[in-house]
């Protein structure tokens, strides 16, 4: 059984190295890609501070559709180039959204949420979905946010080569 160690929050950059060796270790072995963004979306969930959501939506070839998450319910399907998720699909670009309000086309699934950020997944060519979190407090993502969610990302995308 995995058991994750405390993870120091108050230095963004040892957070981040600690939750992709965590996620490395948590995902070896394993190709199954719902068991694998389950245990990744409860890992991220429990080691971030200041988070109310967390999770995948997985691109079905024409929408995204909601994947395993930590959170209140949520939007189940998103269109490619809507709101912060279907942005970042469309775009293939990660989205940092520090007020969502000032967001133009915001989905709000939970009206808590002030700041988002989604990565998206892709493989190739080929885009598998996005990775999405949501914050309650505003300005909670910033650029090294941005780094070490992409580093966590990369490690889900070679958990399922």
């Amino acid at each position: 059984m995995f058991v994750a160690a405390p993870i120091d929050a108050s230095n963004k950059a040892g957070l981040y190295a600690e939750l992709v060796a965590q996620a490395r270790g948590l995902l070896h072995g394993e190709r199954d890609r719902i068991a694998n963004a389950a245990n990744f979306a409860s890992l991220v969930w429990h080691a971030l501070p200041d988070i109310n959501w967390c999770g995948f939506y997985f691109h079905d070839g024409t929408e995204l559709v909601l994947g395993p998450f930590q959170g209140k319910p949520a939007c189940v399907r998103i269109a490619l180039g809507k709101g912060v998720c279907g942005t970042a699909a469309a775009t293939r670009e990660t989205q940092l959204v520090r007020d969502v309000n000032a967001f133009d086309g915001h989905i709000a699934c939970d009206s808590a949420s002030q700041s988002e950020i989604v990565v998206p997944l892709v493989a190739g060519e080929r885009l598998l979905g996005v990775w999405d979190v949501d914050s309650p407090k505003l300005a909670r993502f910033d650029d090294e946010d941005r780094v070490g969610m992409e580093r966590l990302c990369a490690v889900f995308l070679e958990s399922l080569a």
